[in-house]
């Protein structure tokens, strides 16, 4: 899920001064997009795979590599008051942006199919718990989609807002079962489980756990552009990422490893926590997936403005409401490590054009239809790293570091080879 803009009236412009916030605001926003469902299964099956000590540390240098992207992209947004759409403009051009948009905008609807499987799963433990919610998996799927997408037309505002407050309350149910898994099994066994749900290594891991915040990463700008100092912005960053991310793992690597579950539903349910905790996970499910869809149809509303943004909104429901029942859930860490490959390049674009060719703050955009020198580096670093990554052919160890290594190094040899700086 992205980080969108709090306020579209300068989605276009650079933002005022007078509207700028402290960083420490802004890093509170981040840290609960941090502890998600998706997170808890993500870490969950890190746990399970590497143990918890080796995943406790892929957490924290994950959580280390999300900071110092975070910080560049914000400290680029700071400088230029500019959304994401507008920097990817910027480094793209505005035609070849809409190729960017289109991949961000199936991202979301990745992460839609993902969250979408979560509120399948909660109103199926319901129905096991004798709630009479009548269904199964896929009618529950297709019907929370629809009911979703049309609440993002009609009522996102009100949903925007109480997100706020239904991702401390999952936090806060994350708390009880872990305590409740400790109080019942003892303390589990921190080595890796014998037969893992999702087995991987160190390096993928760290690639996964990277992946599924990169997004977030990738978009900072719709957020970040309202701190008030680049100082500001690096202190949240700082504030947020290796504290939010070590902080998931500890929580769900303890979990997993005492009951050898990832599907946190269950557990609500065979911990007795009853309808109120199920009620608030599929709430903040609900509030998710509606960000999701709203980001997606501000990007494709901007690149096809014929077509209004409320069938986006719709499309994008049934698009994410078919990966769900293609069971994208069933492949969510090959998903965030592929993530892991295509989004940081795009970060690492216009993150050098900001402190290179675009100078500093005060400096005026410039568009062009296309720059086909950041469109031939970023397709030109998938070319390479889709298939390394598929065949296990790696420089680092971690291929979400390979990516972003490539195209940066890629990106300025080309610009030097042009002499644009």
């Amino acid at each position: 899920m992205s980080a969108h803009a709090p306020n579209d009236a300068y989605a276009s412009a650079p933002l005022p001064e007078s509207m700028t916030i402290p960083g420490w605001r802004v890093a509170l926003i981040l840290a609960s997009f941090t502890l998600s469902l998706p997170g808890f299964l993500n870490s969950a099956q890190t746990g399970l795979a590497l143990g918890f000590w080796p995943s406790v540390l892929a957490a924290f240098l994950s959580g280390v590599v999300l900071c110092v992207g975070a910080a560049f992209t914000a400290i680029v947004s700071v400088r230029t008051r500019l959304t994401t759409y507008m920097l990817v403009q910027r480094s793209f051009g505005v035609k070849g942006a809409a190729l960017v948009n289109l991949v961000m905008a199936v991202i979301h609807y990745c992460w839609f199919g993902v969250n979408v499987s979560f509120l399948g799963d909660a109103l199926v433990a319901a129905q096991t718990q004798g709630y009479g919610v009548p269904g199964d998996f896929n009618l529950f799927v297709i019907a929370g989609s629809i009911v979703i997408a049309i609440s993002t037309i009609y009522g996102f505002k009100t949903l925007d807002r109480l997100a706020m407050i239904a991702v401390p309350l999952v936090i806060a149910i994350l708390f009880l079962v872990c305590g409740l898994a400790l109080h019942a099994g003892g303390v589990p066994n921190l080595a890796p489980a014998a037969k893992p749900p999702v087995p991987m290594s160190f390096g993928v891991a760290l690639s996964a756990l990277v992946g599924s915040n990169m997004l977030a990463v990738a978009t900072m700008p719709d957020l970040s552009r309202f701190i008030r100092s680049e100082r500001g912005a690096v202190a949240g960053m700082v504030l947020s990422y290796p504290i939010a991310t070590p902080l998931l793992m500890v929580i769900s690597a303890v979990i997993a490893l005492a009951t050898l579950q990832t599907d946190i539903m269950q557990l609500v349910v065979g911990y007795g926590l009853g309808a109120p905790a199920l009620a608030m996970l599929l709430f903040s499910v609900w509030t998710m997936n509606s960000l999701n869809l709203y980001s997606a149809g501000l990007s494709m509303a901007a690149t096809f403005p014929k077509i209004p943004q409320w069938a986006f909104t719709i499309g994008g429901g049934a698009i994410g409401c078919a990966f769900a029942l293609m069971g994208i859930i069933n492949a969510f860490i090959p998903f965030l490590v592929t993530l892991g490959l295509i989004i940081p390049p795009i970060a690492a674009i216009y993150v050098i054009d900001g402190f290179t060719i675009f100078g500093r703050k005060g400096s005026a955009p410039v568009f062009q239809a296309f720059r086909w020198e950041a469109i031939a580096v970023w397709l030109g670093s998938l070319v390479i790293t889709l298939p390394a990554t598929a065949y296990g052919v790696t420089l680092t160890t971690v291929p979400t570091l390979d990516a972003t290594l490539l195209a940066a190094a890629g990106y300025l040899t080309l610009l030097r080879f042009k002499k644009l700086i």
